[in-house]
């Protein structure tokens, strides 16, 4: 086991050196930003996805998805964050008592 630990540990630190490494020229790319940009986005829907629609290894569809569905919608009404993740709680919570 401390071995893989070990071998992510050291893959961990090549992918960084290798991004620290890559000239500015290809850092400043259009595309290459815009890439960049995307990525926290996408990993973060991902993560989010994964935790509202699964239960272990089924598809589960419960108060996590109104929960969701207000904070989407939330979200587009620009309420503040705090609003967003207490209302989203809220209904959540209210839907899992019904």
């Amino acid at each position: 086991m401390w071995t893989a630990i070990l071998l992510a540990c050291v893959g961990c630190y090549v992918l960084k050196l290798a991004g620290l490494s890559l000239p500015e020229r290809v850092l400043s790319h259009p595309t290459v930003e815009r890439v960049a940009d995307l990525i926290p986005v996408a990993l973060l829907a991902a993560l989010v996805a994964v935790q509202v629609f699964s239960d272990g290894t089924t598809l589960t569809l419960d108060a996590r998805v109104l929960g969701l569905g207000f904070a989407v919608v939330a979200l587009l009404l620009r309420m503040p964050f705090l609003v967003v993740v207490v209302g989203a709680s809220v209904v959540a919570a209210l839907a899992r008592l019904v």
